[in-house]
């Protein structure tokens, strides 16, 4: 019987051996007994055929192996254009009094892919101030009532919240409002400069037919100063904000309503007067959060691949005034269902902001001094440059 059984075993071992080098293989004359089969035989195959790997197994084993050890390697992406870089203000040794300048721009890659590209420039903060005290939100206003009689203390303020650069709003040349002259308007203009070392954007009240002659007056007193003129559109005389902001040597903010074929159009007619792209700073216009901010994120993403894909009339860094935040009803509007406006109102302006930050703003105007300090930590801490130590999602602290 031990005998029978190691021959049936040898038998097993020799057809199996067979069949791993050939793929069909076929007995004939063989008689088997189906019983003896089925009680002796067949524990035995089985017990061989699982000791035995397949080969789609073995197959598989490799496979989940190469998987262990294999790393993620970032794809990198390459791109031909370069966003211009745009020098805000200048030193006494560049023809200005400014303490130090600021840079936007010069970035050779989508926003924060620093895997791919160095971020040359942090993004740069504006904190609106006007020339007359006016009605803003009550979580805004608290921070500058005692000084919005006076521009130039109000600069000072702002400056001591963390503004890189003084947006500086003219209202009250509005001939609807007290119709202020141009060359009032630019005495204004010199007081802020002389209250503050940082650069300045200058504004006017939105009148198309006398902005253009209030820029023109605040351009020649800060002359040198390299501020940015806020701003040139197709509706306004652009052609003579680009000539002043030529002959004194400043920067111009190209403004569209969310159309990016009219604001490559308006580039290029600037350079056409004879700005350089260096001079050109683009406002796409910013959507409050709730209000359109999707089409927002599109059209400046858009902008900025496009401009990083070589379209050099999109090669500009991108202005976001994120204080039309407060345009919202639920920034400032008292509902206790809300939530306090003392977070609500902030967190309003701040997410706005985070969303153009990541969309491809370069420079930000803005109002509430929380939200600038929040986005500048949160920028710290994505390019791992924090010192402060505070946990960017602790929002109450942040804003306290």
């Amino acid at each position: 019987m031990g005998e029978s059984k190691s021959k049936s075993l040898d038998l097993i071992k020799d057809l199996w051996k067979l069949a791993e080098d050939i793929e069909e293989a076929e007995i004939s004359n063989v008689e088997i007994n189906a019983d003896e089969l089925a009680l002796v035989i067949q524990p035995i195959v089985s017990t061989i055929t699982k000791s035995i790997p397949t080969q789609s197994q073995i197959i598989q084993d490799a496979k989940v192996q190469q998987l262990v050890e294999s790393k993620f390697k970032i794809p990198i992406e390459t791109y031909p254009g370069k966003i211009s870089e745009v020098t805000i203000g200048a030193t006494k040794s560049e023809g200005g009094s400014r303490g130090k300048v600021v840079k936007a721009g010069g970035m050779s890659t989508m926003p924060f892919y620093s895997f791919e590209k160095e971020i040359l420039n942090k993004p740069v903060f504006a904190i609106d101030i006007f020339d007359v005290p006016l009605k803003l939100a009550k979580m805004v206003k608290i921070h500058y009532e005692e000084v919005m009689e006076d521009p130039a203390e109000w600069a000072k303020k702002v400056v001591k919240f963390g503004a890189d650069v003084v947006s500086l709003n003219l209202i009250s040349t509005d001939p609807l409002l007290d119709d202020v002259s141009p060359s009032k308007a630019a005495k204004v203009v010199e007081d802020v400069l002389q209250a503050v070392d940082v650069p300045l954007i200058i504004g006017g009240s939105g009148n198309m037919e006398k902005d253009p002659l209030v820029l023109e007056a605040a351009a020649k007193v800060a002359e040198g100063e390299r501020v940015i003129l806020n701003s040139a559109k197709t509706d306004n005389d652009y052609k003579k904000i680009a000539e002043v902001a030529k002959k004194y040597g400043h920067i111009v903010i190209a403004f569209t309503p969310m159309d990016i074929n009219n604001q490559k159009k308006l580039n290029k007619m600037l350079i056409t007067e004879g700005l350089p792209k260096e001079s050109i700073l683009i406002d796409p216009t910013t959507a409050a959060l709730g209000y359109g901010i999707d089409y927002t994120i599109s059209l400046m993403e858009r902008i900025k691949q496009a401009g990083l894909l070589g379209d050099e009339d999109l090669q500009m860094p991108i202005l976001a005034p994120t204080s039309n935040a407060w345009g919202a009803r639920e920034a400032w509007m008292k509902n206790e269902e809300w939530g306090p406006r003392e977070y609500r109102g902030p967190l309003w302006e701040t997410i706005t902001t985070l969303t153009v930050l990541l969309s491809g703003g370069d420079i930000f105007m803005t109002s509430h001094p929380a939200n600038v300090r929040v986005i500048k930590n949160l920028i710290d801490d994505i390019l791992n440059k924090s010192t402060k130590g505070q946990p960017v999602e602790d929002w109450i602290t942040a804003l306290g």
